[in-house]
Parts: C-alpha cells; sequence; structure tokens
C-alpha cells in the first residue's frame, strides 16, 4: 500500500468499507474503476447518490421502494389478504428468490431484543395490527429466522395475533436439502421434528 497514491489508497479504503470486501477484493474493484472510462465511473457514481435520494420506506410493508408502495404491494396479482411477517428486506429478498409466495410481506425492521432495549413500539408491529384491520388479512406467515430474538419475536406475534381472526402460521425450519444429520445443530433438528409432516 505504501507505494499507491494518496488517492488510490483513500478508495481502497472507502471500498474496504463495504461487508465482504477485503483489502485485495477492494484493490481490484478500485484498480477496475481506475481503468475505466470516466463517464462509466460517473455512471456508478450517480446510480449510487441517486439510490441514496431516492430509496424510501413502503408506506405499507415497509419493504425498500422508489415510491409510495414497492413492487410487491403495488402489484395487483399479489393477494393482500396473505402476510409473510420477515425481519429484514434481505429476508424479504430471499423468499422472492424462490418465486413461490404470491401474497405481501411486512418488514419488521429487525426482532424484540430486551437487551438491548428494542421493543414491539421499535419494530412495525403496531402498523401490522392496522393492515390486518384495514386488509381483513386472512393468514399471517411468521417467517423470523431461527434465533433467540426471532423465535422471541414470534411468540410475541402468535399471542398478540390471538384477538384477531387470522390464522397464524409459522415457515417450517429443518434440515436443509442435501444435508448431513451429523453436522446438524440440536436446535435445528428439535425444530425439524417439531415441524414434521405426514409423508406425502
Amino acid at each position: 500500500m505504501k507505494a499507491l497514491p494518496k488517492s488510490l489508497k483513500n478508495a481502497i479504503s472507502a471500498l474496504q468499507g463495504l461487508p465482504g470486501l477485503g483489502e485485495k477484493s477492494a484493490t481490484r474493484i478500485a484498480m477496475y474503476l481506475l481503468d475505466s472510462p470516466q463517464e462509466r465511473v460517473k455512471e456508478f457514481c450517480d446510480a449510487l447518490l441517486k439510490m441514496k435520494q431516492s430509496i424510501r420506506r413502503c408506506r405499507d410493508c415497509f419493504h425498500l421502494s422508489d415510491d409510495d408502495l414497492c413492487p410487491v404491494c403495488s402489484d395487483p396479482a399479489r393477494d393482500p389478504q396473505q402476510i409473510c411477517v420477515v425481519e429484514t428486506t434481505s429476508d424479504l429478498l430471499s423468499i422472492e428468490q424462490a418465486d413461490f409466495f404470491k401474497g405481501r410481506y411486512h418488514v419488521l425492521g429487525g426482532t424484540l431484543d430486551p437487551i438491548n432495549n428494542i421493543s414491539p413500539e421499535d419494530l412495525t408491529i403496531p402498523q401490522l395490527l392496522d393492515r390486518i384491520k384495514r386488509d381483513r388479512v386472512k393468514e399471517i406467515i411468521i417467517a423470523t429466522n431461527p434465533t433467540q430474538q426471532g423465535e422471541a419475536t414470534a411468540h410475541y406475534l402468535v399471542e398478540v395475533l390471538k384477538e384477531f381472526p387470522v390464522t397464524v402460521t409459522r415457515i417450517g425450519v429443518g434440515i436443509p436439502m442435501g444435508g448431513d444429520l451429523k453436522y446438524i445443530d440440536p436446535v435445528t433438528i428439535r425444530l425439524a421434528l417439531e415441524a414434521r409432516r405426514s409423508f406425502p
């Protein structure tokens, strides 16, 4: 790094601040950008700035959006009476990649965590309850992660939703396809056994 110009070192340091980028990857990207036409680099920077300036939270589900409603909530083909509750937008995108779920989502913005003073009011749980009333939701699918905080959040939601005429389900958690039992942790095995179903 000592042999590099200061401006290039600064660029590499900035890139290293991105998740998953070490010094070698950051250097490779910086060198690629340095060798690219100035117009290409400008387009790249402009796209990042526009993203930062225009992205907001969907007014209904709190997913990322360029408009008041995200692409999922504004899609008339999606079922508004079936809502999948997730912790983050990243979780939503993972479910969307499976190209199976045809309902809508609700992004909580995290999980309950009393140790870090994160309560239901710090998440979008009140807004979820409003949606249930407004859209006459029939099913809530709880898709929080199988962590201590995710499980606590799921149990809290189950209790809160008891006063609503809505079916509450939980995504199955178990052995991944291609997994080997001897490498699976005990909690996952327990959850897989609890979620067992009849063989088709």
